[in-house]
């Protein structure tokens, strides 16, 4: 079916472990089970057919070097599991509008220059879908880029909680151009907030009222350091704190729940530590409390769950699908336009899949 021509906005941790991850299992089988991928040829496209053609960042360290460069380049500090040679896709100076916060910019140059011509280079390119990676609160950024996708006629997977797929003008925007988009906020493999969601939704199903529970998450990724910067995180804690709560059939106070980032620790890296405790009340009145922690390395842990949502985000665009993917999104994201069950979330993904073979 062709490849995919994807380009990448942010050229961080989660880019790095996506382009090493595409390298890696590039020569897998159609059959071969692959951890965190839904399947190793979904819907008429390999793993093998993602290709990046375009990156923009606007590191000085970043700008101007080859993709296969730039991932392992600092304050990139995710786990190497891949040699990925020279891809022959130079990074190019993208937009800064609101994507370097007070502590980024601490540890991160402005490459020198006038952004390039976005539109351009993904025409030229004939990119089909692009990634936006963002750092957390880049708001005023994501929506210019945003405008630029629209303009070159790309669909967009949305992987930051800057709302986008979810809100009724931008799913209106896409439509016009008949375009299709997957957002927002993407959701790890296996990462605090799925196990956070499962938890509550079996609470609910095993009829324990769940009275207070927090999610407490802390790393040492220019993502959290990133959101030591309080005002970034207002979106960020909502989008998690909706994915959980959207699993309940009532309302918690306000004040009996708290979903979010703690702090940043340098010598953890792209390590993610969460821990989560959850108080009920069962049968009786009687307490029961639960209290779990997670160790992962944050940014594999999405990678192929954004390779699944590129490939989906390809189909839509060979059926002439716009507008906000509902089923890929709700599995795929925290904050999609519609919650449902995880489970019911994979079954929609499935049917959407099983209609592009018909």
């Amino acid at each position: 079916m062709g490849k995919i021509n994807v380009a990448i906005i942010g050229v961080g941790n989660c880019a790095s472990s996506l382009v090493q991850g595409v390298h890696f299992y590039r020569d897998t089988g159609d059959q071969k089970s692959i951890p965190g991928i839904m399947h190793s040829n979904l819907g008429g496209y390999h793993i093998g057919d993602v290709n990046f053609v375009a990156a923009f960042d606007i590191d000085a360290n970043k700008v101007g070097k080859d993709l296969s460069e730039a991932i392992y380049t600092p304050p990139n500090n995710t786990f190497k599991f891949a040699e990925v040679p020279s891809m022959g896709v130079r990074v190019h100076r993208g937009m800064l509008h609101d994507g370097l916060g007070k502590y980024l910019s601490e540890i991160i140059t402005k490459a020198p220059g006038p952004t390039d011509d976005i539109v351009g280079i993904l025409r030229d390119t004939e990119t089909h879908v692009v990634l936006n990676y963002l750092p957390v609160g880049s708001e005023e950024a994501t929506k210019w880029y945003v405008e630029q996708v629209l303009t070159a006629g790309c669909g967009l997977i949305n992987c930051i909680p800057v709302f986008i797929a979810r809100e009724p003008y931008w799913q209106d925007r896409f439509k016009e151009r008949n375009l299709p988009v997957i957002g927002d906020d993407i959701k790890s493999q296996v990462g605090a907030t799925i196990v956070h969601r499962v938890l509550t939704r079996l609470f609910r199903d095993r009829g324990v009222r769940i009275d207070r529970m927090y999610q407490i998450n802390f790393g040492g990724n220019t993502d959290f350091l990133n959101m030591l910067e309080r005002e970034r995180l207002e979106s960020k804690k909502i989008s998690k704190t909706n994915a959980v709560t959207s699993q309940l059939d009532y309302e918690m106070p306000a004040g009996d729940i708290h979903v979010g980032p703690s702090d940043y620790i340098p010598w953890l890296l792209d390590r993610k530590w969460c821990h989560i405790r959850m108080e009920g009340t069962t049968f009786g009145n009687v307490p029961l409390n639960l209290e779990l922690k997670l160790e992962v390395w944050d940014s594999p842990n999405s990678a192929g769950v954004v390779i699944d949502a590129i490939r989906c985000c390809k189909l839509a665009l060979d059926r002439g699908i716009s507008g906000a993917l509902v089923g890929p999104s709700s599995y795929f994201m925290k904050s999609p336009p519609k919650q449902f069950t995880d489970e019911r979330a994979r079954a929609m993904v499935e049917e959407f899949i099983a209609k592009s073979k018909a």
